[in-house]
């Protein structure tokens, strides 16, 4: 049976898998600062045998571990940053685990670790079976901040692909095929002059001035943009004190659309805004543009094959002190889980998904960059249950299901699916020509342009 070495295989890892997750949960870093989660994982791929490279594409804590030869090469998504103000301890409660401020909210500890597991169990099977063609495993970072694996790209990391798969961890067992939106990602530094806001407001030039009538621009410029459009931004430094006019002031933005063509008309429409502004109140800006990433473009070829993967591996389940614990997640979230109820998504006391859902061919105005390499190479992307139904992303409820014997239980059954995705692909050439000829159709003469520019500096 295909895929029973690679399962025997994972279940052997599961101690090491276990403890990598455990670990990169217990020890979350930011965005490019992600130094002991590439050590630790590079330490497992070359423990298995893969040829590992840290600092791929100039990017200190991005990995790329390679088994096998010849083609197809595929390509193996994993991540491993977190988020700033998550951090959580495994509980149903908010409580912080320690003094660390970040937490992995999006799972990213599961998300690395399976891909890790997935490449281990598929390397087995192709040595004991001799099973040709190529693995890649990519430890990307920084995908909080959606400009990893754009960086990665700019650098050529991935033109040695045939096609690629992603996995991320959720609150559902499904295929993706919808569209998640493309972003850029800005700072807008204000500069003015400083003087005695009660004494000499005249001789001041208003930094935060400037900063807020941006933001009241950008409040005019959503009513004139198209549906999918997203603008959002936080002011990062306003001044000092009341009393003293404002001579720096710092924003961050993000523009969101579903078409890169979107992303880049928006973008240079919020530009003008910003300078506008800084016209306005006789003050200067800064303009640091931090990166942005594609829209996402899923390959529906290599979803069929990943649904025919899902219907086939077996599952792992849930206990009833598992499910007690998504219960009273959920208890937090009325509001949501009442709307999936009401939907038809859940029945009514059901807080783990299990079984497989239809593939959501809806689109999503959250953001994975994945979709800088899905517009280089034919790609897909899949979700397991990580978390309780109703946990909210980018939240402390998830940091905590992550954290838990849920995610590990999801974390390992998405390893099992890219197992046995890479060996149907392997096995058969016809996926990746028919996936190939559809990834050609799509992209219909265009090709993958960086929206990252060369002097765009990766971060320190």
């Amino acid at each position: 049976m295909i895929g029973k070495i690679a399962y025997e295989a994972i279940e052997k890892n599961r101690p090491i898998i276990k403890d990598l997750a455990d670990k990169i949960w217990k020890n979350p870093e930011g965005p490019y600062k992600e130094f002991n989660a590439c050590q630790w994982t590079a330490q497992v791929l070359r423990d298995a045998g893969f040829d590992v490279e840290v600092g791929v594409a100039g990017v200190p804590t991005a990995i790329k571990a390679t088994y096998g030869s010849g083609h197809p090469v595929i390509g193996f998504l994993g991540e491993y940053d977190s988020l700033p103000g998550l951090n959580q301890k495994v509980c149903t409660h908010q409580e912080l685990d320690s003094n660390c401020g970040y937490g992995h909210g999006c799972g990213h500890n599961l998300l690395g670790s399976a891909h890790v597991a997935g490449v281990l169990g598929l390397k087995k099977e192709m040595e004991e079976t001799g099973l040709a063609g190529t693995i890649v495993f990519y430890g990307c970072p920084a995908e909080e901040v959606l400009t990893g694996k754009p960086f990665m790209a700019r650098g050529g990391a991935f033109d040695c692909l045939d096609l690629c798969i992603a996995f991320h961890p959720d609150s559902v067992n499904a295929v993706y095929t919808g569209t998640a939106v493309g972003i850029n990602s800005v700072k807008f530094h204000y500069h003015g002059k400083t003087a005695h806001a009660g004494g000499a407001p005249q001789n001041g030039r208003s930094a935060l001035d400037a900063l807020e009538l941006t933001n009241v621009g950008v409040q005019y410029l959503r009513e004139h943009v198209t549906n999918d459009i997203r603008i959002h931004y936080i002011i990062e430094d306003g001044g000092m004190a009341p009393n003293i006019v404002p001579d720096y002031a710092r924003s961050w933005y993000m523009v969101r659309s579903l078409t890169r063509e979107g992303v880049d008309d928006v973008y240079t429409r919020l530009i003008k805004v910003a300078k506008g502004a800084a016209m306005m109140t006789e003050t200067e800006v800064e303009v640091e543009f931090l990166g942005g990433c594609y829209p996402t473009q899923q390959n529906h070829a290599l979803a069929k094959v990943l649904e025919d993967c899902m219907a086939e591996i077996p599952w792992e389940t849930f206990t009833e002190e598992e499910k007690q614990f998504a219960k009273e997640i959920d208890e937090a979230n009325p509001i949501s889980y009442n709307r999936m109820v009401n939907s038809g998504f859940i029945q009514e006391g059901q807080h783990l998904f299990e079984g497989i859902a239809p593939t959501i061919s809806g689109n999503s105005y959250g953001s994975y960059d994945v979709g800088d390499v899905e517009y280089i190479v034919p790609g897909i992307m899949f979700f397991t249950t990580c978390k309780s139904v109703a946990a909210q992303n980018h939240h402390w409820q998830t940091t905590a299901c992550v954290g838990s014997s849920i995610g590990e239980k999801g974390m390992t059954n998405a390893a099992k699916v890219m197992a046995l995705f890479g060996l149907k692909v392997l096995q058969d050439p016809s996926i990746y020509q028919a996936a190939k000829a559809e990834f050609d159709k799509t992209m219909n003469g265009r090709t993958y342009q960086c929206p990252i520019p060369a002097d765009v500096k990766i971060p320190e």
